[in-house]
């Protein structure tokens, strides 16, 4: 497994991982399968890391890890939350269900967008539930949907009609950006979007 960043120039930091370690007990084998060993890295606003290698790597573990899907065996995730620094790794399972709700998202190449509802409307349904107005919320979504490189003649369509894989998992990732906190995705976007969402976003959205 390989990580390659694209750097941000100023961006405050976000996530500090330490030696994150997970292991699975497979015992039915009576063997221990060690997914990952000992990963470091550092996340900043505005940047963007992908993960590379074959299948099997250990790349969807290590982000289902850091969203707490999976219980780490070592190491240490500091996160910078609105309210302050918190370990990911050990942090009580109330905040970490409080975060997912305000800050941090996941998004899977597998995820169906529900019918009948707007891209705009799904981007902005995350802001709504967190008490934000419904115009703000539409026109920071729209914000969004533009930085992710989706066409605003689609905004205001469903995104189950949309022609381009493409442009239904940058709805999801916009969705999930627009909490401003940092998501994590099993699916690629293309460079194009990662270089316009890194450098059309200031580093803290309104």
């Amino acid at each position: 497994m390989n990580m390659h960043t694209h750097p941000s120039a100023s961006g405050q930091m976000i996530l500090s991982v330490q030696g994150l370690a997970k292991h699975f007990e497979m015992h039915h084998l009576r063997r221990t399968l060690h997914a990952f060993d000992k990963v470091d890295f550092e996340l900043r606003e505005g940047e963007f890391i992908l993960l590379t290698g074959e299948n099997g790597a250990g790349k969807s573990t290590l982000l289902r890890t850091l969203y707490r899907s999976y219980v780490p065996r070592g190491g240490h995730a500091y996160y910078h939350t609105r309210e302050g620094v918190i370990d990911l790794t050990v942090a009580a399972d109330v905040d970490i269900a409080l975060l997912r709700k305000r800050e941090i998202g996941f998004v899977t190449q597998f995820l169906q967008a529900r019918p009948r509802v707007a891209a705009e409307e799904l981007v902005a349904e995350p802001l709504r539930l967190a008490g934000r107005p419904y115009d703000e919320a539409i026109e920071e979504a729209r914000r969004w949907l533009s930085a992710f490189g989706v066409k605003r003649g689609l905004w205001a369509a469903y995104p189950s009609t949309f022609p381009a894989a493409s442009s239904r998992r940058s709805t999801w990732l916009a969705r999930s950006s627009s909490r401003n906190g940092f998501s994590f995705s099993t699916s690629q976007p293309p460079r194009s979007t990662r270089m316009r969402v890194a450098h059309s976003l200031p580093a803290s959205p309104s």
